[in-house]
Order: C-alpha cells, then sequence, then structure tokens
C-alpha cells in the first residue's frame, strides 16, 4: 500500500503533462516571476531533460526545491527489441510499475501514403530521412476487436497527458531524433483506443506541438469508431489526421470482428466520417486488417468501395500480423494485391502498409507486452 501511494504521488507530481498556463500557475504559488515556467516547459518538452536538475536555467535553489515534489516524469526503458527491418519495439514502465508499449519505426511504414500531407509527399521520396513513433494511449484496450493481441490484455487504466508526450520524448532521446529539424511522425495506433482517453490525448497533441515541436499534421490518429468523439475531434482548433479502423463492409461481419459495432454501427460511423471537416489536400483514412477467408474477398473488396465511394477518403490495407491466440490467419500476398486492385478499379485510392517488427511483435495489432515470446537479443 505504501508503494502504490508512493507510485501515485509520482504520477500526479510529474511535470511532463502541464502546459504553460499550468507552469506558470505553479511558479506564481512560489513567488518566482512567470518567465520561470517558459524555460521549464522548453526544459521538459524541447530540450527534453529527464530530470528537474537538469533544468540549467533555473537556479539551482528552485531546482533542489523542485526536486523535492517534483519528477519531470519520462517513462523508464524496461527493455528494447530490435527487428531485422530496424523497427525497436520499447518495454516502458510507469511510475506505478505499469508497462506499455512504443514503437520506433525508420522510415516509416509507409501509412501516410496518399492522405494528402507533406509527410504522405515525403513519403515517395525514398532519399528523405525520417522516421516514425507508434503511441500508446491506454494500458491495454477496452475495445475488444477480435484481430489484435492487445485486447487480450483488457484495459487497465487510461494514460495522463505526460505518459502519451513522454513515450515521445523517451524515444527521441534514446534516438538523437530532434523535431523539427529531424522529421518525425507519429501515430496514435499503439496500445488502447485514444478516443476512449479523449481528453488526455488531446492536451498531449497540444504539447507535442506547442513544446516537443512537432506539427501536427505529421501525427495520425486512429479509433475504432467512438462516434461522438469523432465529431468533437472534427471541431479541435489543432488535432492529427484521422485514420479510422473499419475492417469489414458490412454491420454483421464488423460485429463478428469489432464488437463496438453494436454500440456504434456502420450507419453512424460512417455519417460521421462523412461530416468530419477535412484540410485542404487532406483525405480521410480507413484501415482495413486483412484476415484470411474472412474479409478478403474481391466480393468483400467491392462491397467496401461501393460503401464510400462518395467519400474523400482512401484505404490502407494491412495483412494480419500474426500472434498466438489470434484465431484468424495471414492473407497470401497475391489476395491483398488482387483486394487492392479491385479498389483501385472503383476508383478508390488504396495502399498496403509495410509491415514493420512482425518478427520483435512491434507490427500493427502485436503489441501485448510479449517478453517471453521474443527470443531476439534485447538491448537496454
Amino acid at each position: 500500500m505504501i508503494l502504490a501511494a508512493a507510485m501515485s504521488v509520482s504520477i500526479q507530481n510529474s511535470l511532463l503533462g502541464l502546459d504553460l498556463q499550468e507552469l506558470t500557475a505553479l511558479m506564481a504559488e512560489r513567488g518566482e516571476p512567470s518567465y520561470r515556467s517558459n524555460q521549464i516547459f522548453q526544459s521538459i518538452y524541447r530540450q527534453r531533460v529527464n530530470e528537474v536538475e537538469s533544468i540549467s536555467t533555473l537556479p539551482q535553489i528552485l531546482r533542489q526545491e523542485l526536486a523535492k515534489q517534483y519528477s519531470v516524469g519520462q517513462p523508464r526503458i524496461e527493455q528494447k527489441f530490435q527487428s531485422s527491418d530496424g523497427t525497436i519495439r520499447y518495454l516502458m514502465q510507469l511510475a506505478d510499475g505499469e508497462t506499455i508499449e512504443t514503437v520506433w519505426m525508420p522510415e516509416g511504414d509507409g501509412g501516410e501514403a496518399g492522405d494528402g500531407s507533406d509527410a504522405a509527399f515525403e513519403s515517395e521520396d525514398s532519399n528523405w530521412k525520417r522516421a516514425t513513433i507508434c503511441i500508446s494511449s491506454q494500458v491495454g484496450c477496452a475495445v475488444d476487436c477480435k484481430f489484435c493481441l492487445t485486447a487480450l490484455l483488457k484495459v487497465q487504466r487510461n494514460l495522463t497527458p505526460g505518459e502519451i508526450v513522454g513515450q515521445v520524448c523517451t524515444v527521441l532521446n534514446d534516438q538523437g531524433a530532434n523535431p523539427p529539424n529531424d522529421r518525425v511522425n507519429l501515430v496514435f495506433m499503439g496500445m488502447g483506443e485514444p478516443f476512449l482517453n479523449y481528453d488526455n490525448f488531446i492536451k498531449a497533441v497540444r504539447l507535442l506541438v506547442d513544446g516537443v515541436g512537432i506539427p501536427e499534421l505529421r501525427m495520425t490518429v486512429s479509433t475504432a469508431g467512438i462516434v461522438p468523439r469523432i465529431y468533437d475531434f472534427g471541431r479541435e482548433a489543432i488535432r492529427p489526421k484521422l485514420a479510422i479502423s473499419l475492417n469489414a463492409p458490412n454491420d454483421g461481419l464488423r460485429s463478428q470482428l469489432m464488437p463496438i459495432n453494436r454500440k456504434w454501427d456502420t450507419e453512424k460511423l460512417l455519417a460521421a466520417a462523412r461530416e468530419f471537416p477535412l484540410r485542404s489536400r487532406e483525405k480521410l483514412t480507413f484501415e482495413y486488417v486483412l484476415l484470411k477467408d474472412v474479409n478478403d474477398s474481391a466480393g468483400h473488396a467491392r462491397e467496401l468501395a461501393e460503401l464510400i465511394r462518395d467519400m474523400r477518403a482512401k484505404v490502407n490495407l494491412i495483412a494480419l500480423n500474426p500472434g498466438p491466440e489470434i484465431g484468424f490467419e495471414m492473407p497470401e500476398t497475391g489476395q491483398v494485391q488482387r483486394f487492392k486492385q479491385v479498389l483501385m478499379d472503383a476508383g478508390i485510392p488504396a495502399f498496403v502498409r509495410r509491415p514493420r517488427g512482425r518478427d520483435i511483435y512491434a507490427a500493427c495489432g502485436q503489441l501485448k507486452r510479449t517478453v517471453e515470446l521474443v527470443s531476439l537479443q534485447t538491448t537496454s
């Protein structure tokens, strides 16, 4: 009980997650001038220091006083798994002992292709140096998609804004990357459903833009279809691009694969998608995980094309990334290409996302803190 209480205090007293206004109020309580808050803000977000004592712009006495009550709050890298394709899966420990996973993908996975953003155009240039970080928003996940390993964990709790931002800061520090000069894209497609942790997710986005220096158009958030939050998201002044995890072209099949469809069915989901306010050149992304002999036929592709024909959208196809306890199989490459061609022939832009880190359980749908299942060498 004492340890749990101490960890709770540690989470509550993290500087990561506080915005400039909150830091200003904190300094005012201590009788410090307002510019001190900006010094702290720049240090923990842009410079990404991980110790209060390292905020060198503050007087030593103030640093010592703050360190007695606050930590910066970056998560600790517990283990790293290196894939043969360069992808790195980070197992990170939070202040309360819970663990989450974050993935670094050098050169990304092609997920931005065709979405109308600068990141998409850069992805077409093989000489452009960039990387993508896949971020978690919850410990586990409550959505229970039947083809996803993370669903097996269930949901333990939401991540705080600081824990979401902290993943990015920790990975950037470990990789020696410095946005905005280094082109880093973020995808909120790790553990959890971001729209079930909406307020913390949105605050983290603002801190990543204003603090860390990653533009909103270099971020994409994926939702399984939390319809009310799609409407809220469209009203945000600062927001990433939107991807909707669809995975089936009709209600019957989608409800089998994604039980959340029973609450917000395809009709309601697509109504929200059609009303979503897209920016100039921007396309909405539909993610579609292909499962062998389940949702991958030419008929399914034609049905999908008809479903979204009138929308300014593109489809990202993802061949199932297999894992233990998942009762589906990966489709053949030829079947994936045939599905894509049906969409293209119907005038629907379609792209196949490259699998990254399958061998270390780092690919889409594989995040489950699978330490015991990976036999590769771990670095630390």
